[in-house]
């Protein structure tokens, strides 16, 4: 896979479809990878006449680690989108973002309006404190670890079904395998700290995101285990304009079957802009 080298950082990043068609960049969520995007999904985006843009984040995947200096900011992982933004040559681009890459694409947009065609915010918050909070159990799979490789494999396969979605089950095979690749390509608890200690730093965004004026589409699924369906509609209810999709059955993520909702989704929100 490729690397851009933008100023202190370096993205592992994969394209899809045709450059000279309109753009749709995709980030990813707390920890996650590139590759754990389901090819249903970015497929049906390049079918829908996108060319479609994935990266790993930095500390994630085959991106920079990034343990140095002070701690970095979600501000600053939005930085890393646009750069890659540059590094494309892509002058303006409809920017999706799942869970914590929902709050990076929101600070796309803050910082960068002029950039984003459309903002696509899916299972994410605005993260003001006084949303609900996902239940003590939930939290406490987001640091738990196991002893070794089959463990952690077998523990990631397990959340997987933990956090997703009951309307669209993937079997066990299916989520070991995913498991055991994204394990195998990087396996990065620090990384994973220290984004989260960016997710942490930057407190509420809902009094910022009222000033947004970019066209906004909210997914959210609801039956969100991690991210409950009330930071969703907080985040619609707190963006000018913004459309509000509540997909039944979604939990946080987006499995395969899952998939061509989404497109559908988005290709129709997107069209024409």
């Amino acid at each position: 896979m490729p690397l851009a080298k933008l100023n202190d950082v370096t993205l592992c990043y994969e394209t899809r479809g045709a450059p000279t068609a309109p753009a749709i960049v995709l980030i990813r969520g707390l920890g996650t990878q590139l590759i754990e995007w389901p090819s249903a999904l970015l497929d049906g985006f390049v079918g829908a006449g996108l060319y479609t843009v994935v990266f790993d984040n930095r500390d994630a995947g085959l991106s920079s680690e990034c343990p140095a200096g002070p701690p970095y900011r979600l501000e600053d992982m939005a930085g890393d989108a646009v750069g890659l933004l540059d590094h494309l040559r892509i002058d303006r681009a409809h920017v999706f973002g799942i869970s914590m890459g929902g709050m990076i694409a929101q600070h796309v947009a803050l910082r960068s309006p002029h950039r984003v065609r459309t903002l696509i915010s899916v299972m994410s918050s605005t993260s003001d404190p006084s949303l609900p909070q996902p239940s003590p159990e939930m939290r406490a799979r987001l640091v738990e670890t196991a002893r070794d490789t089959e463990a952690l494999i077998a523990l990631n396969a397990e959340n997987r079904a933990v956090f997703g979605s009951p309307g669209y089950p993937e079997p066990l095979d299916e989520r070991l395998a995913a498991a055991r690749a994204a394990h195998l390509r990087s396996h990065r608890p620090d990384g994973v700290a220290r984004q989260m200690r960016a997710v942490m730093a930057d407190g509420s965004r809902r009094d910022r995101l009222r000033r947004l004026a970019v066209p906004t589409l909210v997914i959210h699924g609801a039956d969100d285990p991690l991210i409950p369906l009330a930071a969703g509609r907080d985040t619609a209810a707190a963006i000018p304009g913004a459309r509000l999709e509540v997909v039944a059955g979604m939990g946080h993520n987006i499995p395969p079957a899952l998939a061509p909702r989404i497109v559908e989704l988005v290709s129709a929100f997107v069209r024409g802009r």
